[in-house]
């Protein structure tokens, strides 16, 4: 079964493809007749209409299933529910608090399993800024990319997509807040070897891309005051901009905190393409979910 919970489940010739059928208007409805749970532990804006979308355009039907609606390991275990809903859909995509619950599910699973989100990974995510780079420069390799801020799943997802396709990742995060050794070892299985900044503007000079994240992601609330205190002094303004390259573009994968991470005058810039990036959400779930099961089906026919 073919699951995508990190991009490196796709092999770099892989990635290629599908963000070759991302540039596709229209795909063979993979999904005709045929349903897709979409498991929401987290609430969401871009991820459950993009893949709500996708599904749609894919001749499937969408079924958005909230948390309290089916309680994993409360009402019933994950892999019972996994199970229950592998009777009626062809796919399973789930935006979950532990990546572990992802892990649990393909161990029973008989449709793949789709990571729309989870602590440790942002895939989905990945593959939408990959496309949105590519637009704007063809050809990544050689490119470079600046991340400033926490090297959180949205870092960690994008710097393991870039590195395989020949980009040179850099990360600009407050100290405590840097990639752990294990989280290093972790992509250098995938090929990435990002180097880390202690100041954004080294990060930044001469940057193809530049690209960052909320200080405070859902379900850090508390520790909203300290992380405003850590990451001072990391926001993306157009002083920082101005050392990127001249073509550079910056990019967030929203929702943004203005006048935090961002100024207004960047999100709202010439250089900006958080809206492009946005869109790329549904084309980029359209093309993962045809490849996913089109390859599945494939597999199953050779048996």
């Amino acid at each position: 079964m073919n699951h995508f919970l990190e991009i490196d489940d796709l092999t770099p010739t892989e990635l290629r493809s599908v963000l070759a059928l991302a540039q596709r208007a229209e795909l063979p409805p993979v999904l005709a007749g045929r349903g897709a749970a979409l498991v929401f532990e987290k609430p969401s804006a871009r991820t459950r209409n993009a893949t709500e979308m996708a599904v749609v355009q894919l001749g499937g039907h969408p079924i958005t299933i909230r948390n309290d609606e089916i309680g994993l390991d409360v009402r019933e275990s994950v892999e019972d529910v996994t199970r229950t809903l592998g009777c009626f859909h062809a796919v399973l995509a789930a935006r979950v608090f532990s990546h572990r619950t992802l892990e649990r599910m393909t161990t029973v699973s008989n449709v793949p399993v789709v990571n729309l989100l989870s602590d440790v990974a942002h895939p989905m995510q990945a593959l939408a800024d990959l496309l949105t780079i590519q637009q704007e420069f063809g050809d990544l390799q050689g490119r470079s990319l600046a991340w400033i801020g926490d090297t959180n799943n949205v870092c960690r997802s994008l710097t393991i997509g870039a590195s395989m396709l020949g980009m040179h990742v850099r990360v600009a995060p407050p100290p405590q807040y840097e990639f752990t050794d294990e989280e290093l070892d972790r992509l250098a299985l995938a090929g990435a070897t990002p180097q880390t900044y202690a100041r954004p503007e080294d990060a930044v000079a001469g940057a193809d891309v530049v690209s960052t994240d909320t200080w405070v992601s859902m379900g850090q609330e508390n520790e909203a005051g300290e992380r405003h205190s850590d990451f001072e002094g990391y926001s993306v303004d157009d002083r920082l901009m101005g050392t990127a390259a001249p073509h550079a573009i910056f990019l967030h994968c929203l929702p943004a905190h203005r006048g935090e991470e961002v100024t207004d005058a960047v999100l709202d810039g010439a250089q900006s393409r958080v809206w492009r990036q946005a869109e790329n959400r549904m084309h980029t779930a359209r093309a993962l979910l045809w490849f996913l099961l089109a390859t599945s089906e494939q597999k199953e026919a050779v048996r």
